[in-house]
């Protein structure tokens, strides 16, 4: 079993994205190593899809945060321990010793910088593993703690015999041609193993202490995943991740009530508060912090978006065309019987509003019928809203009000049970002047 999703939904929850603007990706890369950006990706591009692996790692990062842990790390030392391990080495001593011997012939004779590269990588090595030798006995020796056995396997390889004698270089400036030989063949080859499973521990580290970090300053909370034996997505005080003063909202999915029909005026928040519920059940799967005050959810099999879909003028699909065949994609996975998340945000948009309110009753009535599956389906057209009341309580029904300040329209961004009666379109295009500029010309 796996979480799964596709490149619409990416691109619609703005999920991914080093170089994006306000990517959620882009929240939390703040590590300070490349290994740690690595496995960040790695984690945003595969979340988990067992309850027990996604709450392990949620623990994680709980017990980083609650105790308020860092780990100073001199990132240039890091990255010349880095190329230092990634630099070939002899696979026995002998060619390991007639290497350096080359190398530090070619430092003095041909001015070949590969020898003092050995010399600067070793003492790197030392600053960085004694920081973190320290930083890991800092941490009360708890076995209960979620962290306690990668504490241990790491407290173990720093007690090597070998390792300790050379991590006491560290008052030394350059070392002599026996030992920059010595310690190669020692900790890339004798140690090799020990030596990736550290630098790898430092990169898990890295991600730990950063993504606490975000989750403190924040104030996100962690989620707690439950088995799939029914569909469950609760929340309090939810809320997108990229608005630092955003208006919180509930959401509360279950099998009797697996269906949300969102009303509301243009700009009142429709388009965000479903984004903010899909971001929030994607970081859930991923055991990272969400922006809500508490989540609880069943594991999903994935999530799928309607909310920005355009026309593709290469295939010659028209918007609505590619509209129609974007819910044809969605409802082929929900009739597979998939555990999934859908947000369609103004189904058939593309189309009259005669065919619009025809397929969005239809669609919408359709997909209800899944209990399985958790939907929000939002739309202008109030009048489907009246009519899908006759489906079944299943269905709930919200809106996001518009409060007029005289002709001005304000939004409240919070949800409100019952179907919207707002209609200030025409007053929005009035408040812009637009008929005055025509009628002037």
């Amino acid at each position: 079993m796996s979480f799964t999703t596709d490149k619409q939904t990416l691109a619609d929850l703005n999920l991914l994205g080093k170089y994006k603007s306000n990517s959620i990706y882009t929240i939390f890369n703040q590590v300070r190593t490349g290994g740690g950006e690595r496995l960040l990706q790695e984690m945003f591009q595969h979340p988990l899809a067992h309850p027990d692996q996604i709450n392990k790692r949620s623990d994680l990062f709980k017990y980083f945060q609650e105790r308020n842990l860092s780990f100073s790390l001199d990132t240039e030392s890091f990255r010349k321990m880095e190329s230092y391990f990634n630099s070939s080495s002899g696979s026995n001593r002998l060619l390991v010793t007639a290497a350096t011997a080359w190398k530090k012939f070619a430092s003095s004779f041909l001015r070949d910088e590969e020898y003092n590269f050995l010399n600067d990588g070793l003492l790197a090595t030392i600053e960085v593993l004694n920081s973190f030798r320290a930083f890991v006995n800092s941490i009360e020796d708890d076995i209960n703690s979620p962290y306690a056995a990668e504490r241990l396997a790491i407290s173990n390889i720093f007690q090597d015999k070998q390792l300790q004698v050379f991590l006491e270089q560290k008052v030394v400036k350059e070392f002599s041609f026996e030992k920059i030989a010595r310690y190669e063949h020692l900790l890339k080859h004798n140690l090799q193993q020990e030596m990736e499973f550290l630098i790898n521990s430092l990169y898990k580290l890295d991600v730990y202490l950063t993504v606490s970090s975000v989750a403190r300053q924040r104030n996100f909370s962690y989620a707690q995943a439950l088995p799939a034996t029914q569909p469950l997505l609760k929340a309090r005080g939810l809320h997108h991740p990229a608005l630092l003063k955003a208006v919180a909202n509930p959401i509360d999915f279950n099998k009797d009530h697996n269906l949300l029909f969102l009303t509301g005026a243009n700009m009142a928040g429709k388009s965000t508060f479903m984004k903010a519920c899909g971001i929030a059940v994607y970081l859930a799967h991923m055991g990272f912090p969400v922006a809500a005050e508490e989540l609880s959810f069943s594991v999903m099999d994935g999530i799928y978006s309607s909310i920005n879909v355009a026309d593709n003028l290469n295939m010659g699909l028209s918007h609505f065309y590619a509209e129609v065949l974007r819910v044809k994609h969605i409802a082929e996975e929900v009739a597979r019987g998939k555990r999934v998340l859908v947000l369609f945000d103004e189904l058939f948009k593309g189309t009259n509003v005669k065919d619009a309110y025809d397929g969005t009753l239809l669609v919408t009535a359709a997909f209800s019928k899944y209990r399985n599956c958790c939907f929000i389906v939002s739309t202008h057209i109030i009048e489907v809203g009246q009519a899908l009341q006759q489906e079944g309580n299943h269905i709930s029904f919200a809106y996001l009000p518009t409060v007029m300040n005289g002709v001005v329209p304000q939004y409240t961004y919070a949800l409100t049970e019952g179907i919207t009666g707002d209609r200030q379109g025409m007053m929005i295009i009035e408040n812009e002047g637009i008929l005055d500029i025509l009628s002037a010309s």
